[in-house]
């Protein structure tokens, strides 16, 4: 068996394999699907359609204007031909079953490299990214439970998958279905995908987006979820990032009108957008990757997407050097969509399933003392409690408790019990480790063994190979009577033991290096149109010269005492009455290494 890429004796050898990994990838694990996209023509772009990002994502591609737009399809990492749909295997072996003896929680297992709220960061990005929508009541996957079940439903049902267009056919190729947010990575969990959407979170002052006076965001008209343009699976985590980045987004266009005062608020507005867009997107690809893998070959190369492998200074001191995406970064560099138009993808909505990060227990502490203030279980975190709780919370006391508090490992037996029995605000009660199952089989992504295939990973000959925690081997086998081949993607994710660093599965980061890269390269405002022109030069320099803290500090300054020497903000903070300056805690010291839980012996 060849090595793999994390195997290789040196790093200038690893990441060579990276490269050549990722530009097979693009070569050969792009697809798309040919019922993906309207055929409505669109005409030709407006002049504010080619400066701005629009609601709806039309014309980021201006000679295909309905590329990765609001209610287009998923594209696929495998060949269309591969999703074959098992509908007779559908609940074999039983998703349930599998959620109850192989996924559920028996003790919080903690990640160690990263905090509570990288795992909130994570959730706040999937806003931004994908949602298939509610699913059609009136068409269920109905699963009986087994006796001694608990669960308040039987048969539980899962709501069915519509399809954008045919329907889900036994031994066929899975049909397309749409995403309701946009595709591109253009800020809409902050701003909305739609006209209609937009407009709510709009002052039409100055750019501005709604918040309140108190600095927080304003009630919706769901219980207990807060006016922003993602509403769905709602919870503090996500209520506090989008609280932030609606006032980042408000600091950015006062900076601009400051610079450039004849701008109207339309401009404004499409400016500041510009800016929170790929203020996020660096944030994810230079802080929030590097903090999950930790590995150094990663370290390099997730900077090298955003600067190149010239270094951040030497870019900012002389500039690119030519289009090289490898010398100068993608960012600026010529758009290319590589072998196929850009889309999301299943398959990334597969592997970005990390549910293990969140625990099911919080504790919240005083920023000004460090005092217990209480505990709470994830239950009353989300949905309809969620506002009533942020407004009896001062804002720094939340950030300091999920700075402080460590994320989940993702691996077997650490799903979140919360979310396996969650109730939504519409009463629908739902096991996410269940839906998780049966989302991958409903949508044609193959299992584990299948999976890795075509990703030109190996396959696994036995399911003793998966794993080498002996104890979920031998349930596994005991769930999927012995047969690897059955083993499902999310079961096989979370028992294989990661690269050294990594804080999840070699197979999914397959998906992830591949697409964490496409979601720049194949956008013309992080590449052609990532100018001052449309930008304005506070913008370009507002994006180059910011990071997660400094966003953190203009809003919560009180944070300042806590975070004001930390490198990293999504590795767990120090707690109040650490040592002095220059001597780290136990904390930090683990945070600065490449180890996270290990349950694989």
């Amino acid at each position: 068996m060849s090595r793999q890429w994390y195997e290789q004796p040196s790093l200038i050898l690893q990441l060579k394999e990276l490269g050549q990994l990722r530009n097979d990838l693009r070569d050969n694990n792009l697809y798309e699907h040919p019922d993906i996209r309207p055929t409505e023509d669109l005409g030709k772009a407006t002049d504010e359609e080619k400066r701005s990002r629009t609601p709806e994502g039309t014309f980021n591609d201006l000679d295909e204007p309905w590329m990765g737009a609001k209610g287009t399809g998923f594209g696929r990492n495998l060949p269309i031909e591969k999703t074959i749909i098992d509908r007779k295997r559908l609940l074999e072996p039983d998703p349930r079953v599998i959620s109850r003896r192989l996924m559920a929680r028996d003790d919080f297992k903690p990640a160690g490299i990263i905090n509570s709220l990288a795992a909130a960061w994570l959730q706040f990005e999937n806003h931004n990214w994908f949602f298939h929508g509610d699913g059609n009541p009136e068409n269920t996957i109905d699963i009986k439970l087994r006796d001694g079940d608990t669960f308040p439903e039987n048969p539980m049902k899962i709501r069915c998958t519509v399809p954008l267009k045919g329907e889900i056919k036994d031994g066929c190729p899975a049909p397309v279905f749409a995403n309701s947010e946009t595709h591109w990575w253009d800020g809409s969990q902050v701003y909305g995908s739609g006209k209609e959407r937009q407009s709510e979170i709009r002052t039409y002052v100055d750019g501005k987006v709604k918040v309140d006076d108190n600095g927080r965001l304003p009630k919706s008209d769901i219980p207990g979820v807060d006016l922003t343009g993602m509403r769905e699976n709602w919870w503090v985590g996500v209520g506090l990032l989008h609280t932030l980045f609606a006032r980042e987004h408000n600091s950015v266009v006062e900076a601009v009108k400051k610079a450039y005062p004849s701008l109207d608020d339309q401009r404004l507005f499409e400016i500041g957008v510009l800016v929170i867009s790929a203020l996020i997107a660096k944030i994810h690809t230079v802080e929030w990757t590097t903090c999950v893998l930790r590995h150094p070959a990663l370290q390099i190369g997730m900077n090298a997407n955003w600067y190149g492998a010239l270094g951040e200074q030497f870019k900012e001191r002389i500039g690119r050097i030519g289009d090289s995406e490898m010398l100068s970064g993608i960012i600026g560099s010529p758009a290319d969509h590589h072998s196929a138009p850009f889309s999301l993808t299943e398959e990334f909505v597969a592997v970005y399933r990390m549910h293990p990060l969140i625990p099911d227990d919080w504790n919240f502490f005083s920023l000004e003392s460090g005092e217990h203030l209480g505990h709470k279980y994830f239950t009353d975190l989300q949905g309809r409690y969620t506002r009533d709780f942020m407004d009896s919370m001062e804002m720094g006391d939340m950030w300091y408790s999920f700075g402080i508090s460590s994320a989940g490992a993702v691996c077997l037996h650490n799903y979140p019990n919360a979310l396996r029995e969650l109730v939504r605000i519409d009463g629908q009660v739902t096991d996410l480790a269940t839906l998780d199952i049966v989302r991958d089989r409903e949508r044609g992504v193959p299992r584990y063994n299948d999976f890795r295939e075509m990703l030109r990973m190996p396959r696994r000959n036995s399911i003793d190979e998966i794993t080498p925690n002996k104890q979920w081997a031998k349930e596994i086998n005991e769930i999927y009577g012995g047969d690897v081949n059955l083993v499902d993607l999310q079961i096989g994710m979370q028992a294989e033991q990661p690269p050294k660093g990594f804080g999840f599965s070699d197979t999914a980061f397959r998906i992830f290096i591949l697409m964490a890269s496409r979601r720049l390269k194949s956008d013309r405002f992080f590449t052609n149109d990532f100018t001052p022109e449309l930008y304005t030069q506070v913008g370009i320099d507002w994006v180059n010269n910011t990071s997660m803290k400094d966003v953190l500090l203009r809003h919560y300054p009180e944070l300042e005492p806590v975070i004001g020497d930390a490198e990293r903000v999504f590795a767990p903070w120090p707690k109040l009455g650490a040592p002095a300056p220059g001597k780290k805690n136990r904390i930090v010291e683990l945070a600065d290494t490449v180890r996270a839980y290990m349950p694989w012996g």
